[in-house]
């Protein structure tokens, strides 16, 4: 799914009204009917609810809500704004009058003194501002908006809550912004749904479509999209009947430290489970024990060292490398690392601890070979770019350092996103708390590193390996619990994640 900036949903919205046509009050007509039928199958009809409208589209969507509540046997309150010296949107005035049809006339706000008890039982619903606003919210729309914030009550917003801008927030400073519990956007998430900085506002997204005109959503160019089922699914690679293991690739992965073998493991697992041929584990030689006591279908190369990364081996015979998890960052891992970016020859993914010696060593950036896959988290990130205030600015740097460097950038997150080398970003639908947990970074390596080793793309591996990886910790989520969720759960469920893909 394509990801648009909030002009190119107007435009959307624009080309529809004319291509299909749809008058734009009808237009607005089934944006509320998408949320009615949202807001009446989770609220009970005698469910509270006070609705605050604006006098833009997002409040006629307000009023058209409110309206079509009142026929699904709802009784809502509605609060309507005093307009400025613009007054009413044509489509917000056509849906006032409408409600006066119906005996029912919203109450005007034009003071504090206006402003109604709210209940924290009852439920709001946020339609003052849509993906119009250019500035920060202040003045009496501002003092409304905290209002419903202090209230307690659970709030719906329309679109966006109120208050925060639909692309770039870096600004949006002074003003009040809307916490809603649940956001109910149309067509398209927005981009600022994806920062972290933003989650406290939009609270859990939901996409409603409204039937947007699919040429102009065919033809439209943006960097963004969202990864869902229908982008991965034709990625995946078909098995014939007579392919043999040689087929799948031969896997190395390079990992572990004295003490820390678990990561290996993770991560090693994580591989075969995921689909490689063949994979062979570079561990130091007091980890080999437990390597093969966990995972006897793994091969293991003994390192020289007993308790560390500090040789190579052969890397001839091996379709891709994985390098990072749990190996520490001593003098020898940081030389061994070095002659493994001279080296290879391979596709990389390096994860962890590899990610964090390039970031001490500034010069083995320059050496990473085009095509690698990185996956750091956002502390990781900051460390090998700079720190950052936002995940807007970080997003920002994400896709400059993978364009610049030709590589692919995985940065974890509760939307993962991948940076590709060609400027275009990736954002994960998959995913959930409960693998905010040690070790589920090693098991995302492990994927992965398979899917290269097995000739996907890198670009393609990294955008179907975060997919399943947070498909498979979704699986995990409804089986155990977010609590009480471990990374080798994410593991056990990747067979669900394939079967669901197929």
């Amino acid at each position: 799914m394509k990801i648009l900036t909030t002009k190119q949903i107007r435009q959307a919205d624009e080309y529809t009204i004319k291509n299909e046509p749809v008058a734009s009050v009808d237009l607005m007509e089934r944006a509320a009917g998408a949320i009615a039928g949202w807001m009446t199958g989770k609220y009970p009809e005698d469910c509270r609810i006070k609705i605050f409208a604006g006098s833009g589209n997002n409040g006629g969507d307000g009023l058209a809500l409110a309206r079509l509540l009142l026929d699904a046997g709802m009784e809502p309150e509605i609060f309507l704004l005093k307009p400025g010296k613009s007054g009413y949107s044509a489509d917000t005035s056509v849906n006032l009058e409408r409600l006066k049809a119906k005996n029912f006339a919203p109450a005007i706000i034009g003071s504090p003194e206006d402003f109604p008890q709210i209940s924290p039982s009852e439920v709001i619903v946020d339609a003052l501002f849509g993906t119009g606003l250019s500035r920060p919210a202040t003045g009496l729309p501002a003092q409304l908006i905290d209002h419903m914030n202090r209230s307690g009550a659970e709030i719906v917003s329309i679109d966006i809550p109120s208050g925060l801008f639909g692309d770039d927030n870096r600004e949006n400073h002074g003003g009040s912004i809307v916490k809603a519990r649940h956001t109910l956007t149309f067509q398209f998430p927005k981009l600022s749904f994806f920062f972290p900085e933003n989650g406290k506002y939009t609270g859990e997204w939901t996409i409603l479509p409204i039937g947007l005109h699919e040429s102009f959503i065919n033809e439209a160019e943006t960097p963004y999209c969202l990864i869902d089922r229908e982008l991965v699914m034709p990625m995946l690679k078909k098995r014939e009947k007579f392919a043999h293991k040689g087929n799948f690739g031969h896997c190395l992965l390079i990992s572990g430290s004295y003490g820390k073998m678990g990561a290996a493991v993770l991560a090693a697992t994580s591989c075969l489970r995921s689909g490689a041929g063949l994979l062979t584990v570079h561990v130091p030689a007091k980890g080999c024990d437990i390597v093969q006591a966990c995972l006897p279908e793994a091969m293991t190369s003994i390192d020289d060292s007993g308790i560390c990364f500090s040789m190579l081996p052969d890397l001839d015979k091996f379709d891709a490398i994985g390098a990072g998890p749990a190996l520490g960052t001593s003098d020898p891992a940081r030389k061994a690392l070095r002659k493994l970016l001279g080296s290879a020859r391979q596709p990389l993914v390096l994860d962890a601890d590899a990610i964090n010696i390039i970031s001490v060593d500034r010069e083995l950036i320059g050496m990473i070979p085009p095509g690698s896959v990185l996956t750091p988290h956002p502390g990781e990130f900051d460390r090998l770019s700079a720190q950052h205030k936002t995940g807007h600015d970080r997003l920002i740097t994400q896709i400059e350092m993978a364009r610049k460097n030709k590589i692919v950038i995985v940065l974890k997150g509760a939307h993962t996103t991948v940076a590709t080398p060609g400027g275009s970003c990736y954002f994960n639908s998959t995913g959930n708390p409960g693998m905010a947990t040690g070790g589920t970074g090693d098991v995302l390596t492990g994927i992965i590193l398979s899917l290269l080793g097995q000739g996907y793309r890198p670009s393609d591996a990294a955008i179907t390996g975060v997919y399943i990886h947070g498909l498979a910790g979704d699986y995990a989520s409804r089986e155990h619990s977010p609590e009480s969720m471990i990374a080798g759960d994410i593991s056990t469920n990747l067979g669900r994640a394939f079967k669901f893909l197929k």
